[in-house]
């Protein structure tokens, strides 16, 4: 972090816990995914065989999508219980809540006149538009992947359901072509946006420690950072600088995923264009 800065609490610990197990198991899921997938090519042949074979790359498989399946239930309890029990209703609307809204829809279109130069940056407050669409991908992947998936992973099950055989071959599609989807738009837009950013490069290290410094917030989010004022909320979330093990392990744990999705994403375009 930056040395004489005041730096404010962004993420609680939580929050980043979830965010690691969340990108570890997407990870996991794509590496062990894609050898399944380009079966028929000879990377994926290296590539199962380092993973000690494609049985066990399809035991690995399915550790990971329990690890996100369990995280996702854990996300939903977690919004069950801050909604229900804690009342906390700006879940469901105002700056701080992940539901789109009328004025992300203005930034989206001030964003692509900011590109163009005829416009000032929009004014973002907590959640940008851009992280609004990566979070909801995720509910998304969730139903289309990960049902798809169980009904892959457990065809006896459903079969009791008098369920047409065809299905199976249109949960096979979809499973393999939206996670194709999914891995591709994260190791290129959302990298993009979180890390290589020219403000950002070569790592955003929020989600690792949890915290931005004053100016950043200020420059990135002015509207957060005014509204946080106005409440006299900032000095309340002003914290000391993450310690240098915390930095230098999130830089390390970072560079090492963002390298893995890099190598993963250029399997993705040999395999799909081979």
């Amino acid at each position: 972090m930056t040395p004489g800065a005041r730096h404010i609490v962004r993420f609680k610990p939580y929050q980043r816990w979830m965010h690691f197990v969340l990108f570890t198991s997407f990870l996991g899921l794509a590496t062990t995914g894609l050898p399944l997938l380009f079966s028929h090519r000879a990377w994926a042949h290296t590539l199962s065989h380092a993973l000690g074979g494609i049985q066990a790359a399809g035991i690995a498989h399915r550790f990971f999508a329990s690890l996100l399946l369990l995280l996702f239930a854990g996300h939903l309890a977690e919004l069950a219980w801050r909604l229900v029990v804690g009342k906390n209703h700006g879940l469901l609307w105002g700056p701080s809540s992940m539901i789109p809204q009328p004025r992300d829809a203005v930034q989206f279109w001030q964003h692509l006149m900011w590109f163009a130069g005829k416009a000032d940056r929009p004014r973002f407050d907590r959640y940008t538009y851009w992280e609004k669409f990566d979070y909801w991908a995720v509910f998304w992947g969730m139903i289309i992947i990960g049902g798809s998936g169980l009904l892959l992973w457990f065809p006896q099950f459903f079969a009791s359901w008098s369920l047409p055989g065809w299905i199976y071959n249109v949960a096979t599609v979809l499973h393999g072509e939206e996670a194709l989807l999914a891995t591709g738009f994260i190791f290129t837009i959302h990298f993009f946006n979180s890390h290589f950013r020219p403000e950002k490069f070569p790592m955003d290290m929020v989600m690792f420690t949890g915290q931005v410094t004053e100016a950043e917030l200020r420059r990135e989010r002015p509207a957060e950072y005014e509204r946080l004022v106005a409440e006299g909320k900032l000095d309340r979330l002003a914290t000391p600088a993450a310690p240098v093990w915390l930095s230098r392990g999130g830089r390390v744990i970072g560079a090492a995923a963002v390298a893995l999705g890099l190598v993963l994403l250029v399997f993705i375009i040999a395999g799909t264009f081979q």
